[in-house]
């Protein structure tokens, strides 16, 4: 009787509510995803896709996954996603970083692969038309954690140990793949320092990025005595990319003002005491 029950349900078809739900939310959700392709700042395109991953985590909370959602929006919207966004805020990648192609023919196989991931999409949406799906109330009885934990530790238990053991086993592999055996001996301090020494490299820290006490940019770089931008200041990486913001200029307009108004202030003092 439940089963029967609960395709009668099905047939019913969905609310007004779900169906308006699921066409405004998809179309921002597909607007947000062809985003994530077609930006050509790598921050906009991780705002996009991070936007898409939100309104996933609402579908899946609208169907009762409850477990899902959240995991949806702490894992994935909140720790992945956002902590690539703040490594690309905090690296700087240009449009031309962007767009240029370091492995040869990524894109005919993106395309190839996102061609693929289209047909899946389309059987999977034919197949769940074509069927009615009946256990969720069922399988939901006593709620969206205890459902998904029972399936995984009763019925696909094995899948779920097989998996924990490969994600091990991809790891170790990792470790053993950077693993570089040392062959010679570690040099020390005293034979590094004399290697710089003769090589003429820079013997010193290298200064600090900023003007004095008025930047702290790590693009901007710092001035030296004669009021000449220092290059040293600066990373390596933003110096190959170009971006260094060059603000000597202001820096010597406004100590030649407050050298300036320190004269001013100074012949008014002698005057005063005259």
């Amino acid at each position: 009787m439940s089963q029967l029950a609960a395709a009668a349900t099905l047939s019913a078809g969905t609310s007004t509510g779900e169906a308006f739900q699921f066409w405004v939310l998809g179309t921002v959700a597909v607007i947000g995803a062809l985003g994530t392709i077609l930006m050509k700042k790598a921050v906009h395109s991780a705002l996009c896709l991070a936007g898409t991953m939100i309104i996933l985590a609402i579908f899946y909370l609208a169907n009762g996954a409850y477990f899902l959602g959240v995991v949806q929006i702490i894992v994935y919207t909140g720790a992945i996603m956002m902590l690539f966004l703040f490594v690309v805020m905090l690296v700087g990648v240009t449009a031309a970083d962007s767009l240029k192609e370091t492995i040869k023919g990524q894109r005919w196989l993106a395309l190839l692969c996102g061609l693929g991931f289209g047909i899946l999409l389309l059987v999977g949406i034919g197949n769940a038309s074509l069927h009615q799906f009946i256990g969720l109330g069922k399988a939901n009885a006593g709620g969206n954690v205890e459902g998904l934990a029972a399936l995984i530790f009763t019925k696909y238990v094995f899948a779920f140990e097989i998996t924990g053991a490969l994600l091990i086993t991809a790891t170790l592999g990792a470790m053993v793949l950077t693993h570089r055996e040392r062959v010679e001996r570690a040099r020390t301090q005293r034979e590094l320092a004399e290697q710089r020494v003769r090589e003429g490299k820079h013997l010193p820290p290298l200064p600090a990025p900023g003007v004095y006490a008025r930047h702290n940019a790590v693009d901007i770089a710092g001035l030296l005595p004669d009021g000449t931008p220092s290059e040293l200041t600066v990373m390596q990486t933003l110096r190959e990319r170009g971006q260094i913001r060059d603000v000597s200029d202001e820096a010597l307009g406004d100590l030649k003002a407050l050298e300036q108004r320190s004269a001013e202030r100074l012949e008014r003092t002698e005057e005063a005491s005259k």
